[in-house]
């Protein structure tokens, strides 16, 4: 892990396409602004774990198992 101080006003750069950017500083949240292109999905942690866990049940619970589709598809 990398370990950064920044201030407000303040960024960072990933990669060579996203921007995280320091919006403010209230007690112990930071705000925090992130540019992106648009092919670049950005969640919070916990929104992308939902995320990654309904698409496993999805994928678990599916009608047609992907190896059942070669039949189906002629």
């Amino acid at each position: 892990m990398l370990a950064l101080t920044r201030k407000k006003g303040e960024s960072i750069i990933v990669g060579e396409n996203i921007e995280i950017v320091v919006l403010g500083i209230t007690g112990e949240q930071v705000r925090l602004g992130i540019i992106a292109p648009k092919s670049i999905a950005v969640h919070r942690k916990e929104i992308f774990e939902q995320i990654r866990l309904e698409n496993k049940e999805a994928m678990q619970n599916s009608k047609f198992k992907i190896k059942d589709l070669g039949g189906k598809l002629l």
